[in-house]
């Protein structure tokens, strides 16, 4: 049985949804960094929002952990490459909040509009200062949208409800996504010029680490407005602060801070300044969806490999998991066999699909196929990881599709290139789930993936067998299935031995003396 700790508070139907599942949940917040490393090892999944600080520090104490899932979008607590290393999937929930994200901006930016917290403080004090606060309009004016992703869409959406006339800044946003919105595409300094109120809901990268920097906010006109309900440190808080002292920036409402809980900072003091502790996803059904949502995912995970909203691997969903599962084995297999024969200087990887195997999500499959080739040699490699570990060791890793008939119902084919030249695998499924080799080096040959399996490439010379035969036989061991093929009567050709019990080095040495034999390795596969 999987077990599961949530270290945040949740709603309590995402514990509910882990125990239906079948897998223990513990529930257990508040825990210092040094209270969770003690525990975190007991664990398969880890539930946070984002209170808890998943580290390399903490990952090193957590062997057994599979998945880490955040219930909400942003994982700056998480240490993803880390992760990655570690082999942990890494899940965000990007929907959950979105509505509640995109309706708090809007609220922040009618209320600095209309100086409404400042008025409120006012009024409450028993004054009435009516020409005090003085606002302004937004039908008509124009907001500059940073970052239209989902909930930049849905903040495009209600602003247009509200006739403001949108546009639109974000690397990705393509002529038809745009059009799709209804929003003007622009570049960022056009899009700092022309707005009345700008609003960011980007992630925080090294790219966008404050892209309301001083400079920008000098690109800006006089009398801008500005929101942040996305991630803090997208501003340049002190050079905002500047700004809104000289009253080049007209008002500005943050959500969120480079430094949170945020209980001292320089932007407090600054005229017609509104902010809030955080509360862009802080409705009732928000923080219910987000935690009933990462609680399915990571039960999904762990019960079926289903992967959904992963941010460091391929996502796969619970309608695929079944038909990838069979064909992910296969690929594991196959880069096993390359995997254990040695290859110095490898320099490239091409897993080609043919027949039905064409149409299948690849990403999971190759990460599948990557984690068999790499694990032969490396410890602690998966398919998490298996895809940046390729590319930290400078591997061309690519993918080919075949739009074609095919000798087999399906196919699969992986090709490494090392110093030395190319070696190739073929295999396919027998019954629709077993895996099986059909090809290895361009020679047909059918053979299964046993425990214990010798592969031998010989010239193909009478008495071969025989000499084979009496070796093992001398050494004490048996033979189980023997495989052949070869390209020609007299050339090369290829067996595969599965046999009863280890190959130890001597048997290997004596194979090798035989005269016929290019070369004999020793494979084994997981039962």
């Amino acid at each position: 049985m999987s077990k599961v700790l949530i270290s945040d508070k949740l709603a309590p139907e995402a514990a509910d949804i882990f125990r239906n599942a079948g897998i223990e949940v513990d529930v257990k917040t508040g825990l210092t960094p040094e209270e969770l490393a003690a525990i975190i090892g007991d664990y398969d999944g880890l539930a946070i929002r984002s209170a808890t600080k998943v580290t390399e520090e903490l990952l090193s104490h957590a062997p057994k952990l599979k998945v880490v899932g955040r219930a909400g979008i942003g994982v700056d607590n998480v240490d993803q490459k880390a992760a990655t290393a570690a082999g942990v999937v890494v899940m965000n929930t990007p929907f959950g909040n979105a509505i509640t994200t995109a309706e708090h901006a809007i609220a922040m930016l009618l209320a600095v509009s209309r100086q409404i917290p400042q008025a409120t403080t006012s009024t409450l004090a028993g004054k009435w200062e009516k020409s005090k606060f003085m606002g302004t309009e937004i039908t008509g004016k124009k907001l500059g949208i940073v970052g239209c992703g989902n909930i930049g869409a849905i903040v495009a959406d209600r602003a247009q409800g509200l006739k403001m006339k949108v546009m639109g800044y974000d690397p990705f946003l393509t002529d038809e996504r745009a059009k799709e919105l209804g929003i003007e595409k622009k570049e960022l300094d056009e899009l700092l010029a022309e707005a009345d109120f700008i609003t960011l809901h980007t992630p925080l990268t090294d790219a966008t680490r404050n892209i309301i920097s001083a400079d920008a906010l000098n690109k800006t006109k006089k009398g801008v407005r500005i929101v942040n309900c996305a991630r803090g440190g997208l501003v340049d808080e002190l050079a905002l602060f500047a700004a809104l002292t000289s009253g080049h920036v007209a008002g500005a409402a943050l959500d969120v801070f480079a430094e949170e809980p945020a209980t001292d900072n320089p932007l407090f003091g600054a005229p017609n300044f509104i902010a809030t502790p955080h509360l862009g996803a802080s409705t009732r059904e928000a923080q219910e969806k987000v935690a009933l949502q990462v609680a399915e995912q990571m039960a999904d995970y762990l019960n079926t490999g289903a992967v959904t909203n992963a941010l460091n691997m391929a996502s796969v969903t619970a309608e695929e998991a079944p038909v990838l599962r069979p064909y992910m084995k296969l690929g594991q297999r196959l880069g096993q066999f390359l995997g254990q024969i040695d290859a110095d200087g490898l320099s490239s990887v091409r897993l080609e699909f043919d027949g039905r195997a064409a149409a299948l999500n690849e990403g999971p499959v190759l990460a599948a196929t990557l984690a068999g080739l790499l694990g032969a040699k490396m410890d602690s490699v998966n398919m998490v990881n298996a895809t940046a570990v390729a590319s930290a060791n400078g591997l061309a890793v690519a993918t080919v599709r075949h739009d074609r008939r095919c000798d087999y119902e399906t196919l699969l084919r992986l090709t490494v290139a090392f110093k030395g030249g190319e070696r190739t695998i073929a295999g396919t499924l027998f019954g629709g789930d077993r895996p099986r080799i059909v090809e290895v080096q361009g020679i047909s040959v059918e053979a299964g993936f046993p425990e214990d399996m010798m592969y031998l490439r010989n010239f193909d010379k009478p008495g071969f067998i025989g000499a084979l035969g009496g070796v093992l036989g001398g050494l004490g061991l048996n033979i189980a299935t023997f495989h052949l093929g070869r390209k020609e009567a007299g050339g090369e050709a290829i067996a595969l031995i599965e046999v009863d019990g280890n190959v130890e080095a001597d048997t290997l040495q004596a194979i090798r003396a035989l005269p016929q034999i290019v070369r004999a390795d020793y494979l084994r596969f997981d039962s």
